[in-house]
Order: C-alpha cells, then sequence, then structure tokens
C-alpha cells in the first residue's frame, strides 16, 4: 500500500522538523511548507491525505486557510495545531470543518491517534459517498447467451487487473454497465470511477472538463475548478464516446495518459496522478484513423484490453430475461407489477432493435404506461410496435395515438411523444447522433442533455 501523504503547514521550523520525524517513524509520508501559500502550490502538485495546519501564520492565517482548503479540496481531512488555542479558537475551526484541533507542543500520542482517526473517518465517508453515487447503478449484466457469457468471462479476467480497457459496441449495448463491472470488481471499487462523455461537452469546454482550470483562466471561470483527471486519482476514469474527440484534445489525452501529469486550464503547475482508464466509443477507430479523425497512437495506447458489447439482435434469446429485469426496475418506478404474455414476447424478439437494450428498456417502460391490464399482449406489443416496422415505433394514425395516450397527461404524453420521435431519427441513422441532431436542428450537446432528461441516458452506452 502507498504511504499517505500529511502534509505540515507551519511556520515554526522546529514544528515541521519535529512532526516529520515522528510521521516518517509511522510510515507516514510528511510533505511541509512554511506558510499558506506555499501550503496551497504543494497541494496542486502532490495529492495529499491529510492536512497539519498551524493557526498563528504571517500572511494567511490559519483559519482562513481552512476556509480555503474546504472550498478547493472539501474531502481532505484537516487538523489544526496551534500553541495559543482557546475554545474558542477550537470550536470555530470545528465549525469550519477541521476534524481535531491539537495543542503545542503536539503529544506524540495523541497527533497519531488523531491522524489515524482522521484518515478512517475520511475512507469511510468517502466509501459511503461511492455507494450512495452507485445506488441503483449496480445492475448486473443479463444475458446467459454464448456471446454473454463470453463478455461476462472477460470482464471477470481483466477486472482484478491495472489493463486498461477499450469497451466497443453500438450505441445502447451497454457499454457504461460493462465500465461499472470492471470497477466493482477491480481493485479500485473503493475508489470513485469517474465518468466523462467526451460527445457530450463543447469542444471549447472539455479541456476544463478534463484537466481543470484556474480561476480567471476564462470568460466564466470565477473559481479554481479540479477536472476530471484530478477527481479520478487514485481510482478509475471512464472516458465515453472517446472517438469524439477533436485531435486537438486527443494530442492532450495522449500525453496526460502516457505521463499521468497535466496542467489545469490557465495553470503553470504540473499536477501528478496515478489514473485506471477505461474508454468506450461506437465507432469503428481503425476507419477513423483511415480517414484521419483519430490518432493510431492514442488507439493502441487505449486499446490494451479490447472487449467487445454485442447488439441485442445478436442476443435475442436473453430478451425475456432483459424484459423481466425492466419489469422489477419499473415496478420500483410506481408503473405496478405486470407481466408480459409469452406471445408478445415472442413478437418482441423478430423487431430488429436497432437502438439495442436502451431502446428495449424505454420500450418495456412504455408499454406498462400505455397497457391498461395486468397483462401486457401481443396486440398492444404489434401497436407499440407499429406493425413491427423497425422505422414506426409509436402508433401511426390520430385514433391510435389517442387510444394509446389517452391515460396519460399531457405533460406525461408530450414527454413520451419525444421519446418516440427520438427514437425514430436515432434508428433512421443508425445511432448516429450527430447526424441525428444536424436533420432534427438541434446542438449536438442540446440532443445529449434532451436524451438523458428524457431517460435515453443521453447516448451513453
Amino acid at each position: 500500500m502507498a504511504q499517505r501523504r500529511i502534509l505540515i503547514i507551519d511556520d515554526e521550523a522546529s514544528i515541521r522538523e519535529s512532526l516529520s520525524g515522528i510521521l516518517s517513524d509511522e510510515g507516514f509520508a510528511p510533505l511541509t511548507a512554511a506558510n499558506a501559500e506555499e501550503g496551497f502550490a504543494r497541494l496542486d502538485e502532490v495529492r495529499a491525505d491529510l492536512v497539519l495546519l498551524d493557526i498563528w501564520m504571517p500572511g494567511m492565517d490559519g483559519m482562513e486557510a481552512l476556509k480555503r482548503i474546504k472550498e478547493l479540496y472539501p474531502d481532505l481531512p484537516v487538523i489544526m495545531i496551534s500553541g495559543h488555542g482557546t475554545i474558542e479558537t477550537a470550536v470555530q475551526a470545528t465549525r469550519l470543518g477541521a476534524f481535531d484541533f491539537i495543542e503545542k507542543p503536539p503529544s506524540y500520542d495523541k497527533i497519531i491517534l488523531a491522524i489515524q482517526n482522521a484518515l478512517q473517518l475520511a475512507e469511510l465517508a468517502q466509501e459511503n459517498r461511492i455507494l450512495r453515487e452507485q445506488t441503483g447503478q449496480h445492475r448486473a449484466i443479463t444475458g446467459n447467451s454464448s456471446v454473454m457469457l463470453q463478455l461476462k468471462a472477460q470482464i471477470e479476467r481483466v477486472a482484478p487487473t491495472d489493463a486498461w480497457v477499450l469497451i466497443r459496441g453500438e450505441h445502447g449495448t451497454g457499454k457504461e454497465l460493462v465500465a461499472q463491472t470492471i470497477h466493482r470488481l477491480s481493485p479500485q471499487a473503493a475508489k470513485p470511477m469517474v465518468a466523462i462523455n467526451c460527445a457530450a461537452i463543447p469542444e471549447e469546454l472539455i479541456e476544463s472538463e478534463l484537466f481543470g482550470h484556474e480561476k480567471g483562466s476564462f470568460t466564466g471561470a470565477t473559481d479554481r475548478r479540479r477536472g476530471k483527471f484530478d477527481l479520478a486519482n487514485g481510482g478509475m476514469l471512464f472516458l465515453d464516446e472517446i472517438g469524439d474527440m477533436s485531435m486537438k484534445t486527443q494530442a492532450k489525452i495522449l500525453r496526460i495518459l502516457q505521463e499521468q501529469k497535466f496542467e489545469r486550464v490557465g495553470g503553470a503547475k504540473t499536477i501528478s496522478v496515478n489514473v485506471r482508464v477505461l474508454a468506450a466509443t461506437n465507432k469503428n477507430l481503425e476507419q477513423e484513423i483511415e480517414q484521419g479523425t483519430f490518432r493510431a497512437d492514442l488507439f493502441y495506447r487505449l486499446n490494451v484490453v479490447p472487449i467487445f458489447v454485442p447488439p441485442l439482435r445478436e442476443r435475442l434469446e436473453d430478451l425475456p430475461l432483459l424484459v423481466d429485469d425492466f419489469v422489477v426496475d419499473c415496478g420500483r418506478k410506481g408503473f405496478g407489477r405486470k407481466r408480459f404474455a409469452e406471445a408478445a414476447l415472442q413478437l418482441m424478439a423478430q423487431h430488429p432493435w436497432p437502438g439495442n437494450v436502451r431502446e428495449l428498456r424505454n420500450f418495456v417502460e412504455r408499454a406498462l404506461i400505455m397497457s391498461p391490464g395486468e397483462e401486457v399482449t401481443e396486440a398492444e406489443v404489434r401497436l407499440l410496435l407499429g406493425g413491427g416496422s423497425p422505422a414506426k415505433v409509436a402508433p401511426a394514425s390520430p385514433e391510435e395515438y389517442l387510444a394509446a395516450y389517452k391515460h396519460l397527461s399531457y405533460k406525461e404524453a408530450k414527454r413520451l411523444f419525444e421519446r418516440d420521435y427520438l427514437a425514430v431519427r436515432l434508428a433512421a441513422n443508425h445511432g448516429n447522433i450527430s447526424q441525428t441532431a444536424e436533420q432534427i436542428g438541434l446542438e449536438r450537446s442540446h440532443l445529449h442533455k434532451k436524451m438523458k432528461s428524457l431517460a435515453m441516458e443521453g447516448g451513453e452506452g
């Protein structure tokens, strides 16, 4: 296990020296700074696990430094130390977010106990936060078909390693679920997996998203912001839709992936990280390389272990299992405990599902909403599939629309129509979001936001 880094910020050289010796003896890696400004410079360069912060210092005092640390690094535990401590000062420091308050000269046993308790609490807080964030996301990969059994075996082999993975497959096949499963089974499971959709972020902001920015580095940058690479330090970074990055951004990404170092936008300090990278794309990257729109060296850097997620049409024997999962999930959302008739499932198995598992999930939700009975019948499925035509997802005539939507409020019907409309246009373009956005008159990023608001997962996976 890597040594925990403890940053000592104190203007007294004797205190810095004595604390460094104590920490080294206990197996920690001490870092030192003679004032708050120097301390923030060290935090920019190296990720610390805890800060020992003096209160009375020239320039920025400890209380002001504590406020700033909690603004920039809210999860970083801070222990205050002071030779002129009072109860009022200790209470104020605690209210500002300090873990503990220790008087100088610090007792050996007390300082070590406080550090151990603070680190343990910080670990528990991080684990709880990750569990909260991932609640409802830990879906198992569903399917017993031969291609899915092969996929699960690949995941089980690669997850316990530190290897980087390139996940490939069509839109809606579940690439993000594969990434989440790898993370859950990996040595980084207790650390965060930070995801970024490279296609959904405007080109002018993607560097800020990935690397962070300094205050005033561009219009709207009112504060310093940590980037995704920084937030994923020690854990995992998931780059979705990697094929949609510009060549300029690809060059910067490649350098960071190779060196694990970067500078924030508008900054000059180099920040080091240790990140395991998972990437995903629906594009044929080999073809993109031939066309000059994707860097070959970046492809080879990411493609350490390739994993292909099969489309739904190649594993239709899994459709009943997927439908059962989606029905249970929808039941938790208050849709009731309905079932699909066997004949309805057989009809659904004849549909090409160009939107793959995501399209199937949306269809199940739509069918459960529109079916008035306890069972979704073959006739209802046929109506919703538009007679089985892949070019028609919703009913065709005004009468059919009225019959299907009459149980919904205007808001629900509008939302359902928007999802149907986008599903049809995306299917017609074989899942190409850029082409669809251009045809319907939306910005690409706006289309992603609309898809996410309609539970279409923003085009991810």
